[in-house]
């Protein structure tokens, strides 16, 4: 992953993903407090002045047009839709139908999912243009969203999975993301022994790499080009929301990508 920058605002972004798109930071925005400062979904004891100002702000860096962003209302589901620009529903994530997975082939369609600790990925294919974006908890990891964003894409859009280029995002690493047993059982319910190396024991609880799970189920289903950020969000809690490192005192990051049409 590289880091950009515009202005006061930074993001992560993937050399493998050619059309607009990012993972971003918490630097940049105006929000005060416990959302300082670019908060992106409103709900937390933001504004919807600060939050519209931050989306603004991001639009301009990556950059898309607002009136062509998609959103997710997330539930921790393994629910895929399928959306074109006229799907915009406004500012608020609260007005979109719930589900934790965008796609899209409609050029100049832009898809934002939010994280604070969970996992982000971003999909893109160079022959058709079509793109996903995918916000995986372990519940959404466990039941295999970023598979079934992948799978979605290739039902609705004719995409190779040999074809498409994956970023996986910031979230809480292995370092810092302890668990009890419900955990690795779930996952192990999902991909059998092949998530055995991601899963350490410590003590009588389990310390899971979900990038790592994420990458091996976009793996399983024919995805070659996967690149995960570095970033752990409790490691670095001044440039990243992390939801266990404020105990939900936080704002939210976001991962946007834009349909640029095939090359």
């Amino acid at each position: 992953m590289i880091i950009k920058k515009y202005n006061s605002l930074e993001y992560e972004a993937s050399e493998l993903i050619l059309v607009p798109h990012g993972f971003t930071t918490r630097l940049g925005g105006v929000s005060t407090g416990t959302q300082e400062s670019l908060n992106l979904a409103f709900g937390r004891g933001d504004s919807m002045e600060n939050v519209e100002e931050n989306l603004t702000r991001l639009s301009r860096a990556i950059p898309f047009d607002l009136g062509h962003l998609v959103m997710t209302r997330q539930t921790h589901s393994d629910l895929v839709r399928v959306v074109t620009k006229s799907d915009h529903k406004g500012l608020c994530h609260r007005d979109y139908p719930a589900c934790d997975a965008l796609v899209t082939a409609d050029p100049g369609t832009a898809l934002l999912v939010f994280t604070a600790d969970c996992t982000p990925i971003l999909l893109w294919d160079p022959e058709t243009g079509a793109v996903g974006a995918a916000h995986a908890g372990w519940r959404g990891t466990a039941a295999d969203i970023a598979g079934k964003t992948l799978q979605t894409m290739v039902d609705a859009f004719g995409v190779k999975p040999e074809n498409v280029r994956a970023a996986i995002g910031p979230n809480i690493g292995q370092c810092h993301f302890e668990t009890d047993g419900d955990v690795p059982e779930a996952l192990e319910n999902t991909f059998g022994r092949s998530v055995s190396g991601y899963i350490r024991p410590h003590g009588e609880k389990f310390c899971v790499d979900l990038k790592a799970v994420n990458a091996l189920a976009l793996r399983r289903r024919g995805v070659i080009h996967v690149e995960q950020s570095e970033s752990c969000t409790a490691c670095a809690p001044h440039r990243f929301w992390s939801h266990r490192a404020t105990r939900g005192e936080r704002g939210s990051q976001g991962a946007v990508i834009v349909c640029g049409g095939g090359l």
